[in-house]
């Protein structure tokens, strides 16, 4: 079984999708994650960004693996490292070269030709599995969405700053060529800004055993 989950950041995606992969107990993929990993590894390694071929040689030698819902990269659990500011700002344009898409979507097709799973991320209902048994896209409001992520204190931004970054990333994120973040016809449409993360839950499960 795949479960799809697409969206903005602060819409709960994540935090949903971990706890529907836990109700039935199948594995919890984030493709997020696995750029943001990418991203990091690039970074420390000082890479130029804009060397598509060199990025994309680089990935494809990357060990990266999830282990109960965190990334592991090079056999370093490097999840508590994916959300600093500089991930935020470079994971988007790293996730906008269509070559490394291709090699991300690769490694996630992979694990779910094994696994049922539940997976969240930007292209997931579109793109990475488009026939997939369950899709979902999360929303919300933007004021919403900044203070979600705010709440969450992965960074020294303040609640302004980081509702310009997703304004920005999100702006990224629809404008891609391949891997844009919209909404699939098929997809079921949750707005979480009113929603509790239980309420959205049961959406999600009313309409699996519908």
């Amino acid at each position: 079984m795949i479960i799809a989950i697409d969206g903005p950041a602060g819409t709960g995606k994540s935090t949903v999708a971990k706890i529907i992969a836990q109700h039935y107990g199948i594995v919890f993929l984030n493709s997020g994650s696995f750029y943001r990993a990418i991203t990091l590894a690039l970074l420390r390694a000082e890479k130029d960004l804009s060397n598509v071929d060199d990025v994309c040689n680089f990935a494809s030698e990357l060990k990266m693996e999830y282990v109960n819902g965190r990334v592991v990269l090079n056999d370093e659990d490097v999840e508590d490292l994916l959300h600093s500011p500089e991930i935020d700002l470079n994971a988007s344009k790293v996730s906008s070269i269509v070559p490394l898409r291709d090699i991300v979507n690769k490694k996630l097709r992979k694990i779910a030709q094994r696994e049922s799973i539940v997976c969240e991320g930007r292209d997931m209902t579109t793109v990475v599995f488009p026939n997939a048994d369950y899709k979902f896209y999360l929303d919300a409001s933007i004021d919403v969405q900044a203070m979600r992520r705010f709440k969450q204190g992965v960074s020294n931004l303040s609640y302004e700053e980081v509702k310009a970054q997703i304004i920005q990333r999100d702006k990224m994120d629809k404008a891609k060529i391949v891997g844009a973040l919209k909404i699939a016809e098929d997809a079921t449409y949750i707005d979480t800004s009113d929603l509790t993360i239980e309420q959205v839950c049961a959406i999600i499960y009313n309409k699996i055993h519908s």
